[in-house]
């Protein structure tokens, strides 16, 4: 899910990201405007505004990049002739559908259709009005494809009412049982029957939001769909994707990506706009801070305007709202094949490609499926180089061992190419910086083990013998919320999921256990879970689980860089206590009980090389990207008054009785 801006004219969009604003020093502070526009001529391609920001700022070469864009429009522009359709669906509504169908397309010389389903837009409209690229790759336009963009149901210039992540229906008993796969697969119908020299073959792919759209569209799948690529798709809006993090809520990005996306669109229409918040700050962590409640941001700014962000406020629990958006218990009758896309540093949607690969492994046996994770954030591997991210520098463009790839598998799938050489899983292992190839996700031969706490903020591998009673604790204040990054920023951070942690490390409210030096390498692989044993004074409270990765203490890159003990973030996951027995129901904590607290942590594949240390963080807030935990319980989180906000006291316990820990998967090193 990103941010997607305002929707202006073409030769505007082309004007503003030209060299010579590239090249002004007013750069960095017209940029979130150049980041929305961007978004706005790219919106259906899922590009992340705040990748393309972050990649313009670092370009040294971005004259040239502008004048490869422009190449690449122009190619566009000579190659491809445009048409627009209005495809019926088989409740009698009509989506606007824009195809590009390569000039030389004929009944000699047929091509497949490459389709992109989005709520962000297929503009520009008219038929005389191209978009600048039409596919992740130039070599994608240069291969030759026709390419079909669609206005998703209840968006832009499509007819019927927009749900946000629309629920499946499984047992369709009517005309009027529709969905986001039953649009799809008449909307494949109509074209493979109406579009002239299509070779009867048809791939998709989306990233983020429409990457929900390329799962959804292969549940019960059109027989002429042959291949798609759900690109860090959206798979549950309250477990783990955009929204919410194990039932907490993301507060920075809800804000900012509903306050625009939210707004209502009655009637068909070719441009609503791109509506930005003013924040009158360019300090989101203030702002946000002064906000107060949740509660807050309805009374003071969004005056019940703004549809879903009433349903998000109405469903604080994981009810039957938020299960039925869930598309992970559908992803059933797939025949495609898949290739699952997603990154190890995607800040919005790496639940959704990890669990979608899961899932459609599970229910569909014997289907070529497929996941790749790169380090990447958002969109970064057709958006970014995929050198660095934050404080992690991977040493080469990664981007460029995996791209052509992704052509590979659509050539092979849709026309005749040779099939790529994929493992089941082919993923980047962070720290070695390399790619590795596995049978499974997770690997088969990862072993269970657990990262145990220890007196003196000792981290080991070796379970704790005292049966004693120990603790570490903390003041956790709402009024002074340890911050995620250190950027100053109003939209939520994608490189905070690398960067140098020492910021927090010096918190007194942030608890920190490390490991030894390493004498050789332990590659984690695989997901992580967290087990903590707590006890705090209030009676609801956040808990926040880092996993570090601790340079050595000299390490010099270059004459002007030395990253030694730099305290760089490999995986971190916040977790609501209140839903420690499930996320159906809130349970409020009982004050100065010891309680178990176990959560899920997002997978990892990441050597801690010899000479590093292991380091795990452990704190109660992370603000803004979280909301803050009043911690006074509240039924309705959301509408925790400003007064309901407290002190507390939060201890962490560990021995052989309260054995609190992170577990992980450890790959062992092929000599061992």
């Amino acid at each position: 899910m990103e941010l997607v801006g305002v929707f202006a004219h073409q030769a505007s969009l082309n004007k503003k990201i030209s060299g010579e604003l590239m090249r002004t020093k007013q750069l960095r502070q017209v940029l979130p405007a150049v980041s929305i526009l961007l978004g706005a001529m790219l919106s259906s391609l899922s590009i992340p505004a705040q990748a393309l920001s972050s990649h313009i700022v670092s370009a040294s070469n971005a004259d040239d990049n502008a004048d490869a864009a422009k190449l690449r429009a122009e190619y566009i522009r000579k190659n491809y002739s445009k048409f627009e359709y209005r495809i019926p669906m088989r409740d009698g509504k009509l989506l606007f559908t824009a195809v590009y169908v390569p000039n030389d397309a004929s009944a000699s010389k047929r091509y497949p259709v490459l389709m992109n389903r989005t709520p962000y837009s297929v503009a520009p409209y008219g038929g005389d009005r191209y978009r600048p690229i039409l596919a992740p790759t130039a070599d994608y336009e240069k291969e030759g494809f026709i390419f079909a963009f669609q206005d998703v149901r209840g968006t832009f210039m499509s007819e019927g009412e927009f749900v946000n992540m629309r629920p499946h229906v499984d047992q369709k008993k009517s005309k009027t049982d529709i969905d986001e796969s039953s649009d799809t697969y008449d909307s494949i119908e109509w074209m493979l029957k109406h579009l002239p020299n299509n070779n009867g073959k048809f791939g998709q792919w989306g990233s983020s939001y429409p990457g929900f759209y390329a799962s959804a569209g292969a549940i019960d799948g059109h027989p002429a769909l042959k291949a798609i690529s759900p690109q860090a798709p959206i798979a549950d809006w309250f477990r783990g994707d955009d929204m919410h993090r194990n039932g907490a809520f993301n507060l920075q990005m809800a804000f900012n990506f509903f306050y625009s996306f939210g707004q209502p669109r009655p009637q068909p229409v070719a441009s609503t706009g791109w509506k930005n918040f003013n924040f009158g700050t360019p300090d989101g962590y203030q702002f946000f801070l002064d906000l107060g409640s949740v509660a807050n941001a309805n009374t003071r700014h969004f005056k019940n305007g703004i549809p879903f962000w009433n349903e998000i406020t109405a469903h604080p629990n994981y009810d039957e709202f938020w299960q039925s958006r869930n598309i992970l218990p559908h992803l059933k009758n797939i025949k495609a094949a898949v290739l699952t896309v997603g990154g190890w540093y995607d800040t919005e949607d790496l639940y959704g490609p990890l669990n979608t690969y899961k899932s459609i492994e599970k229910q569909n046996p014997g289907i070529q499926n497929t996941l790749v994770i790169g380090p990447w954030t958002h969109g970064g591997w057709f958006r970014t180089d995929g050198d660095k991210v934050g404080d992690a520098h991977f040493g080469y463009k990664t981007v460029q061992t995996y791209q052509p790839v992704e052509l590979a598998f659509f050539k092979h799938h849709l026309k005749t190419g040779d099939k790529p050489a994929l493992a089941e899983a082919w993923m980047f292992e962070t720290g070695a910086n390399r790619w590795r190839g596995f049978d499974a996700w997770p690997p088969k031969e990862s072993k269970d083990k657990a990262l145990y706490f220890h007196a003196n903020g000792k981290l080991s591998f070796s379970a704790p013998s005292n049966q004693d009673a120990q603790f570490e604790e903390y003041i956790s204040d709402p009024a002074k919320p340890v911050p995620y990054t250190t950027e100053v920023v109003t939209r939520w951070s994608n490189q905070y999921v690398a960067a140098d942690q020492r910021f927090a490390s010096s918190r007194p409210d942030v608890l920190t256990w490390q490991s030894d030096v390493l004498e050789k390498d332990v590659t984690l692989a695989g997901p992580l879970s967290a087990d903590l044993f707590v006890s705090v004074t209030g009676s609801d409270a956040d808990f926040v689980v880092k996993l570090i990765d601790v340079n050595p203490p000299n390490l010099e890159i270059d004459a002007q860089t030395n990253r030694g003990n730099q305290q760089t973030l490999v995986r971190g996951e916040p977790f609501r206590a209140r839903f420690r027995d499930g996320f159906e129901t809130a349970k409020p904590m009982v004050p100065n009980q010891v309680t178990k607290v176990k959560f899920a942590i997002n997978d990892v594949l990441h050597t801690f090389q010899r000479g590093h240390r292991i380091m795990v963080q452990v704190q109660s807030s992370w603000f803004p990207f979280i909301d803050r935990n009043p911690q006074s319980f509240v039924p309705n989180i959301y509408e925790a008054k400003d007064s309901d906000f407290i002190k507390a006291m939060h201890k962490v316990y560990y021995s052989s009785k309260q054995p609190s820990a992170l577990h992980v998967k450890v790959l062992p090193a092929l000599d061992e």
